[in-house]
């Protein structure tokens, strides 16, 4: 069950908030989509959900439309928080997932299932009020997954959570990805595309940069990075041919160099000048390239 945007555009008046966009996304898999504030994430979502149609273009899956005869096979994390704070988790829960076809008895057994793989069983009849926020963003994600879609989209899933908490979600999303989910999502933190993702697509002003596999794409973006830690002062190498970027660091100097043949360059210009801690070669980051394509850091 492939997932298919075949030239999207929507135009809100005069603003096109996406523009001619096509992608893939393979079945059971984990797809990135990443871009600044503004880029047309959220609107993308909100079309491949149906609560916008496309001005021009169409989305699939599985060669056929998306809409409410389907629903009950997607979930969808909102990056803004949408649970209602009065309401005690059990009830709000249940009420989501019988709203996509669950019965209650089973409802019920997956809730519990999810709030002891959190480790939270006893917010059951706790009001989402009394909630932190790492442990609404976990009620608002088990409403989410309830009722077992095949389809999981999520935007920002991991935003404003302390690191225990990313942990447990990043947890959560990895074991139904191997359960067969396909899962869409969108991050703000460059890393955790990159732990999570085969595939992905950065989109800037609505338009897809730079869109393929990871691996794919670092190959293509040619240069390396190079970390040295000395004893000895590194400074001429800032001049060193094949060399386009250098940053201090405390311990010695991070290079962005043009390929792998200028790594053995610098390594025999150094050799024998003093003690050589650290001398590693290293694929170029996401957030590299990132700003490369898009003109300005991501973080």
């Amino acid at each position: 069950m492939v997932l298919k945007l075949e030239r999207v555009t929507k135009r809100f008046g005069e603003f096109t908030a996406v523009s001619d966009l096509s992608l893939t996304i393979p079945e059971k898999e984990m797809f990135g989509f990443l871009g600044a504030n503004g880029a047309g994430k959220t609107t993308t979502f909100r079309m491949i959900l149906g609560l916008l149609d496309a001005s021009s273009g169409k989305i699939t899956w599985d060669d056929k439309p998306l809409d409410y005869s389907t629903s009950h096979l997607v979930g969808y994390l909102p990056e803004e928080r949408g649970l209602y704070p009065k309401l005690k988790v059990r009830d709000q829960i249940v009420y989501l997932a019988r709203l996509r076809g669950m019965p209650k008895g089973e409802a019920l057994r997956e809730l519990r299932r999810w709030l002891e793989k959190f480790k939270i069983p006893e917010y059951e009849n706790k009001r989402v009020e009394e909630l932190s926020k790492g442990n609404q963003q976990k009620i608002q994600f088990i409403a989410a997954v309830i009722h077992k879609p095949r389809l999981l989209i999520l935007d920002e899933p991991f935003s404003g959570l302390d690191p225990v908490n990313v942990e447990q979600l990043k947890e959560a999303v990895l074991g139904l990805k191997e359960n067969g989910t396909t899962i869409v999502f969108s991050s703000h933190q460059m890393h955790h595309v990159e732990e999570m993702c085969e595939h992905l697509c950065i989109l800037q002003k609505g338009s897809p940069v730079v869109h393929g596999s990871l691996k794919e794409i670092k190959r293509a973006y040619g240069k390396k990075n190079l970390i040295i830690h000395a004893d000895f002062s590194l400074e001429s190498l800032k001049e060193f041919p094949g060399v386009v970027k250098t940053k201090l660091t405390m311990e010695g100097l991070e290079l962005q160099i043009e390929g792998e043949q200028v790594a053995e360059g610098i390594l025999k210009e150094i050799a024998g000048k003093g003690l050589l801690r650290k001398f590693a070669l290293e694929e170029p980051s996401l957030n590299d390239i990132f700003i490369e394509k898009v003109g300005n850091a991501y973080e």
